[in-house]
């Protein structure tokens, strides 16, 4: 299963997700939840270096499977209003995709304390 972990402040902005694991529907290289959560979160990540700058977020993406992104505390409110355009697109394409494919996604809103 994936495990995406959504991570917001008190007054719900995304400031942070970590997305873990392997959806397992079907043999790698054939899954179209893993593949589907992939282009999501990455076009997120892209989406983010690409309006924002490269030094707005920091990101990990260590062994397949793992993902992270946390957004710097210093952006201006201008850059933190697109960020949390593409994030919140992001979320609601996750979420549409675990309605789809419950047994296989999990997505996850959570407070940060802290990020």
């Amino acid at each position: 299963m994936v495990k995406v972990e959504i991570f917001h402040d008190d007054q719900g902005r995304i400031l942070a997700f970590n997305a873990t694991g392997h959806a397992g529907a079907a043999p790698a290289g054939q899954d179209i939840v893993c593949a589907g959560v992939s282009a999501i979160t990455f076009t997120a990540v892209n989406g983010l270096e690409h309006f924002l700058g490269a030094d707005a977020i920091e990101v990990e993406a260590g062994k397949p499977g793992n993902l992270a992104l946390r957004l710097r505390d210093s952006l201006s409110p201008e850059a933190a209003g697109t960020a949390q355009i593409i994030l919140e697109t992001m979320m609601i394409g996750l979420e549409h995709t675990q309605q789809n494919y419950p047994r296989y996604l999990l997505v996850r809103k959570r407070r940060c304390l802290p990020c």
